[in-house]
């Protein structure tokens, strides 16, 4: 994905009640993942939350999970090791990319 295309993901542009219906869930219930640490919206100089399109993609996976039965501690054990599982798959992509460099 390019700069520019993650550049827009990362633009926050919904307000709480639009996220939450995006998302499928009550706002209350993006408060509460808020406060479980499981998502961190942009906040305006008033304080108010503001979501982008990847909080609102990360939304949607806690909601799987849940209605799957997981609880939000195992919700969080998941989307660490999503997040590290992504880590090392760029890492290891960059390093095949020197690998091809060196070879050629």
């Amino acid at each position: 994905m390019s700069d520019a295309m993650m550049g827009e993901e990362r633009r926050s542009l919904f307000i709480i009640s639009v996220a939450a219906e995006l998302a499928g869930v009550h706002a209350q219930t993006l408060r509460i993942y808020e406060r479980k640490g499981l998502i961190e919206p942009a906040r305006t100089q008033g304080g108010s939350r503001r979501y982008s399109e990847l909080d609102i993609a990360l939304l949607r996976r806690i909601q799987e999970l849940t209605n799957q039965g997981m609880s939000l501690a195992g919700v969080r054990m998941v989307l660490s090791l999503e997040a590290a599982l992504a880590q090392a798959q760029a890492r290891i992509s960059e390093l095949e990319g020197q690998i091809r460099e060196q070879r050629s």
